[in-house]
């Protein structure tokens, strides 16, 4: 007879978690170097690396309340003191996200991250490369780092000229009638767009540009703000087949697909592709236009 696993239950995990928090914190203080951090020598160490207490004064935090941290007792660290204690410890982007994910914490994003509203050479090589398909890679938020020609002749709109603060899906969706007169079914679609940004502001609290983006849709929509107020629905990014109008073309849908981004940061690369012939033929005569 086949056993089943047991299910973890959720204390055993918090636990499990606890424990792999401080193994990290320990082995990361082991591994850094008090001089290259222009401590002090206070004598021979017991011990490789940091003290604890050392730690605790470059985090400003209370060396008891680090000491138990990493013993794995039960802590419940806010974000902007796990952020210090990162900070003490040299932790790399991935050591960062390591930690809070281990703190059950949501990830920040990095500056890096933040401030990066643009795909880089070789994702604008892959976007290119997916041609006639239309193509987009964009943030959690929404925001578009990168399209290629024929996401741009799908949508009715040069990207290029759209300031790189306003190449977003939702706001465009929101202020520009050509986007916006590409899609149908537009009595369902704003309530979707409501429920993936409410979803995605609870992983990302916090985060800025998904603050002033919150703003902007308040304010260029009333529908976009009557809906927020009036409805909690949370709706997860999943494939579906999406439903177009073109004034040539007339009316007809396409399978969109979503891949996330390695090492994954949330961004996601959508591909429309062709359902059956019709759809193959409007792709290709869509790539062969010489203007938007």
């Amino acid at each position: 007879m086949t056993m089943q696993p047991s299910a973890v239950s959720p204390v055993r995990q918090e636990k499990n978690s606890r424990q792999l928090l401080a193994t990290f914190l320990r082995t990361r203080r082991e591994s850094l170097d008090p001089q290259r951090l222009g401590l002090p020598n206070t004598g021979r160490r017991r011990t490789p690396g940091l003290r604890r207490e050392e730690v605790a004064m470059l985090a400003d935090v209370g060396v008891t309340w680090y000491t138990w941290l990493e013993q794995g007792r039960e802590m419940k660290p806010s974000a902007t003191v796990l952020s210090a204690v990162s900070k003490a410890l040299q932790c790399t982007p991935a050591e960062t996200r390591h930690l809070f994910i281990l703190a059950g914490l949501p990830v920040p994003e990095g500056p890096t991250g933040a401030e990066c509203r643009q795909a880089g050479p070789a994702s604008q090589r892959l976007l290119n490369s997916l041609m006639p398909n239309p193509a987009t890679l964009q943030r959690p938020n929404f925001d578009i780092l990168g399209y290629n020609a024929a996401f741009c002749r799908l949508m009715g709109v040069d990207l290029d000229t759209v300031p790189i603060a306003e190449r977003n899906c939702i706001y465009q969706y929101l202020t520009n009638a050509q986007w916006r007169s590409r899609l149908c079914d537009e009595s369902m679609l704003l309530p979707l767009y409501v429920a993936y940004f409410r979803a995605g502001m609870a992983e990302y609290r916090g985060d800025p540009r998904w603050e002033e983006l919150l703003e902007r849709f308040f304010a260029v929509s009333s529908r976009f703000y009557e809906l927020w107020q009036q409805h909690y629905e949370i709706r997860s990014i999943e494939n579906h087949i999406k439903h177009f109008n073109h004034p040539r073309h007339g009316h007809f849908t396409l399978q969109q697909m979503n891949w996330f981004s390695a090492p994954r940061d949330g961004s996601r690369l959508l591909v429309f592709l062709p359902q059956d012939a019709e759809g193959e033929r409007i792709l290709g005569e869509l790539a062969q236009q010489t203007h938007i």
